[in-house]
């Protein structure tokens, strides 16, 4: 039963089936549970290596999904870490970095050959607070709200976040505000979040792309989510972000970006040519433009593309919220460090 349910997940990502990014990061810890659970080792070496080969091949399945591979890397980490503490238990070493250490690690590297039968039982069970701790990180980005936003305030978001959802929905239990949501087109999936917070009692005003700069300047700040935080402050949101971060920008209206950590990426953008096989995801030109609406002589010449992601640098970004606090974009590389390990950024 469980290798068929492992076998549904792989298959489900490749098809595209999982709507939000905390589904993918929950699905993705669980197979690599699994994973580990009925894996053969007597090493941490090799237990990395298989994680590594498994993470490769689920990585490859659905590149455009960077939660993916942060799961992935998360997990290495947590090995790394469960080993350093039992080969600091044996007198051997310790589980902390020393100074040395750090200076040294490029030239000696590390060892991970030494056999700990408590080694599986370890990590399973760091791996099952790390699972406690994604799904309670919405709780924990929403219990912030109330320091940031005020009373009679207008706050601007684009699309539908869940993220964002309950960040609203918790202020509004002590703050009463305005909410104008941006419908995000083609998919209009902010007809769905107005919809949602305006049966909470929230006053929502829900808003075509194309107004975005002229509501701007009534705005008091931008609260949004994303798909993705990449590696230097940067972010992969959905479509019309930038633009909602350019208006912003130029307005001098704060932006706000929530997101928990399993959503921060060692990636960065492939700004040097503008496109990222990875990053630039399309989806049905059928959004943009209906088959029904013009005859195939009109579009047989005609390029059709619906880019579903935005990249937003990190230069729009006034402030990050996660499940860990508040911190400015130029941080983003110091949290990296300490959820992954520098020999796990290229899986």
């Amino acid at each position: 039963m469980a290798n068929v349910v492992m076998d549904q997940f792989l298959t489900d990502l490749q098809q595209d089936k999982f709507c939000s990014s905390y589904e993918i990061a929950c699905k993705t810890i669980n197979y690599l549970r699994h994973v580990i659970s009925v894996a053969r080792f007597s090493t941490a070496a090799e237990l990395m290596e298989i994680i590594q080969k498994e993470g490769k091949k689920i990585s490859s399945i659905q590149p455009s999904a960077y939660v993916v591979g942060n799961m992935v890397r998360r997990v290495l980490k947590i090995v790394r870490e469960e080993y350093a503490t039992l080969l600091g238990q044996t007198g051997e070493s310790v589980g902390k970095d020393s100074l040395h250490r750090m200076l040294t690690a490029a030239e000696a590297g590390d060892d991970y050959s030494l056999s700990f039968s408590e080694l599986k039982s370890t990590v399973m069970e760091s791996i099952k607070e790390y699972i406690d701790e994604i799904e309670v990180s919405i709780h924990n980005v929403s219990a912030q709200a109330i320091e940031h936003i005020h009373s009679n305030e207008v706050v601007l978001t684009i699309g539908k976040s869940r993220t964002v959802e309950a960040f609203l929905k918790h202020a509004a239990k002590t703050r009463k505000f305005h909410v104008i949501v941006v419908e995000g087109a083609p998919n209009f999936e902010g007809h769905i979040l107005a919809k949602s917070l305006a049966h909470s009692g929230i006053e929502t005003t829900i808003i075509t792309d194309s107004a975005i700069f002229a509501i701007m300047s009534r705005v008091n700040k931008v609260i949004i989510g994303t798909h993705s935080i990449l590696a230097n402050g940067g972010l992969k949101a959905t479509v019309g972000s930038n633009l909602v971060a350019l208006a912003a920008k130029r307005h001098a209206v704060p932006l706000i970006v929530l997101a928990a950590m399993y959503k921060l990426s060692p990636l960065h953008y492939a700004a040097s040519t503008g496109k990222d096989a990875t990053f630039a995801r399309l989806g049905s030109p059928q959004s943009v433009l209906d088959y029904g609406t013009a005859g195939t002589d009109q579009l047989s010449d005609v390029e059709i593309h619906s880019p579903m992601f935005d990249y937003v640098p990190p230069e729009l970004v006034t402030l990050f919220i996660s499940n860990i606090g508040g911190n400015a974009p130029s941080y983003m590389y110091r949290l990296l460090s300490e959820l992954y390990h520098p020999d796990d950024h290229a899986l």
